[in-house]
């Protein structure tokens, strides 16, 4: 299977990087990308950049280019109600900043449903593993207050992480008929402490361990 994987930022693509076998870089859409195996899966690795229009521009570039079987878009999200380090696996994806006008839902983007549903067969492979399934929203701010998490919270009782990226590439998977998955590791907890420090402090002592599980889960695919 061909597997892209894409994350918003270098420093997440860095750790990522380092789960492929015989990696070579080249530039694509004028940006370093990595291709190598993980198993006996082909894999590219490069980024998609912040926020909801860069990561659905970039994604929709990589695909076209690229031409996967499955993408998966991974990094870090902040934890709405689980615990920094947990490895979290999308089980259905909103907006949490789109609202179209009367006769729509909140969070529901114009033409799609209003939570979209990733590439079942991964929920399969980490259902009652170490790793939590729910729902991932996006939007195109960093949560950082109380406030903020408790508002979506209003809209989306379930949620479980934010992010800035997920929904956004999620949409443009569907539109391009591609299979996606979601798989974020909780770096900060919105409204509790100061978690704009715990976002920082995670990157001085994130260990490699909790992006390693992607390979467990390809080996399986």
């Amino acid at each position: 299977m061909k597997i892209l994987i894409l994350a918003a930022m270098d420093k997440e693509t860095d750790l990522l990087i380092n789960l492929l076998e015989n990696p070579e870089m080249r530039i694509i859409a004028g940006s370093k990308t990595w291709r190598g195996t993980i198993g006996q899966h082909s894999v590219d690795i490069s980024r998609c950049g912040i926020g909801k229009v860069n990561s659905a521009l970039n994604t929709l570039r990589f695909l076209q280019l690229i031409q996967p079987d499955l993408l998966i878009n991974s990094g870090v999200a902040g934890g709405a109600g689980v615990p920094i380090g947990t490895i979290l696996v999308a089980n259905k994806v909103a907006y949490h900043d789109v609202w179209c006008g009367p006769g729509t839902e909140y969070g529901q983007a114009d033409g799609m449903p209003l939570f979209m549903e990733p590439y079942s067969k991964i929920l399969d492979i980490t259902a009652g593993s170490e790793m939590e399934q729910g729902l991932i929203c996006s939007g195109d701010k960093f949560i950082s207050s109380p406030e903020e998490i408790n508002f979506i919270k209003t809209k989306f009782p379930e949620v479980k992480a934010v992010d800035m990226e997920s929904a956004a590439v999620a949409q443009t998977c569907i539109v391009c008929g591609i299979p996606f998955a979601i798989i974020r590791v909780v770096s900060d907890t919105p409204g509790i402490g100061e978690n704009i420090n715990q976002y920082k402090d995670f990157w001085e002592t994130v260990p490699q361990k909790t992006f390693m599980v992607l390979s467990k889960i390809l080996e399986k695919l």
